[in-house]
């Protein structure tokens, strides 16, 4: 990953990890003129969204400055469906925010925009912008809300801040994700129930998870539930790997097997790997098990809820400090900057040694 300039901002309270950046530009402080800041979560819902727009708003209006509550996404924007607070003001202020840090989904919503996709939407999007004098904006969510942001600065001359709000930690140049950490303490207290059933009855469980192009939720569910096999899309396997295997595991005396599948694996997800072993011959008898959008909901971690304050009040203070066309990101646990091109370039990989322990300890 490359290595990107450390963000000081323009507050003594906040990060202060590096050298003072040379080329802000429309640099404000509290000093200067209040800004307008809209906040919006767009694509699939994480745990942790609602502590992350909960940062915005707080850090954003600690300093005096207006938050704007954008609902559904870049299709909201288009159709100017904003948070109305109790005063009747298209304004979120402290108290819109009151409790929501522990909630699963998103206050805000979220959606999808064929339309946004258009040149005519995105140009729509910033007439809508430049109405209610919305001056930056941060936009929580993954790969597709980076690419939609960038889109839009083609029109906008206005700041965006991203926030990586997405269950699968499949974004470049951030070691985690929002979100991430719930999605896999829900799969891994599902594996652990299942375990007691495999036990009892001396079965093999096949258990598909989400990632649709990363392996890092069923990895991570696999290395915290104790499975014996993870199927993910980064590496090759093959069935007769598998049934290989299982051949001996079942002659080192094991009785139970949990296979975690990711949904994006070349092996085609839970229901194609258990007919392929079927086929092979495989020595266990095997149910498969499809968590779905489970993972998706549900009260946020402690981990995640922190993850989420860090980065919401660190995109406030980059567009306080004049940065645009970036995205938070965490790296051995200190907040930085990567541009959305980086960030929305491919997808993070999992790491070779983490896959490594695994084949370790599933004996």
């Amino acid at each position: 990953m490359a290595t990107h300039e450390w963000l000081v901002c323009p507050t003594t309270s906040c990060y202060n990890d590096g050298p003072r950046a040379t080329n802000e530009v429309n640099r404000r402080t509290t000093d200067a003129m209040a800004m307008r800041i809209g906040v919006f979560c767009s694509g699939g819902d994480a745990p942790g969204m609602n502590a992350c727009t909960r940062a915005v708003v707080r850090a954003a209006t600690t300093q005096g400055h207006e938050v704007v509550g954008i609902r559904r996404g870049y299709q909201g924007l288009l159709e100017e469906d904003f948070y109305i607070n109790a005063a009747n003001e298209r304004l979120m202020d402290a108290r819109s925010v009151s409790g929501i840090i522990g909630w699963g989904g998103t206050v805000l919503r979220t959606s999808r925009s064929p339309e946004f996709q258009t040149d005519a939407g995105q140009q729509k999007a910033t007439a809508i912008l430049r109405q209610h004098r919305i001056d930056g904006l941060v936009a929580i969510g993954g790969d597709g809300t980076y690419r939609g942001a960038m889109a839009l600065a083609r029109f906008w001359d206005g700041q965006i801040i991203g926030c990586p709000g997405t269950i699968d930690n499949d974004l470049v140049g951030t070691d985690f994700t929002i979100g991430f950490h719930t999605a896999v303490n829900t799969a891994v207290e599902a594996v652990d129930k299942l375990r007691d059933t495999a036990e009892s009855h001396e079965r093999m469980f096949i258990v598909e998870v989400m990632g649709r192009h990363s392996g890092y939720i069923a990895l991570f569910t696999a290395l915290a539930a104790g499975a014996e096999i993870a199927c993910l899309p980064e590496t090759a396997t093959t069935a007769e790997q598998i049934i290989a295997q299982l051949h001996e595991l079942r002659r080192r005396g094991k009785r139970s097997i949990i296979i975690v599948v990711a949904e994006g694996d070349e092996l085609g997800g839970a229901v194609k790997l258990s007919e392929r072993l079927d086929q092979l011959g495989c020595p266990y008898s095997s149910r498969v098990v499809i968590l779905g959008h489970i993972q998706r909901g549900g009260s946020p971690s402690p981990n995640d809820r922190i993850l989420a304050g860090r980065m919401g009040d660190f995109a406030v203070e980059s567009i306080l400090a004049g940065k645009t066309g970036q995205a938070v990101s965490v790296v051995s646990g200190q907040m930085t900057l990567v541009p959305f091109s980086e960030a929305a370039s491919g997808h993070h990989t999992v790491p070779a040694d983490y896959v490594r322990l695994l084949d370790v300890l599933a004996q």
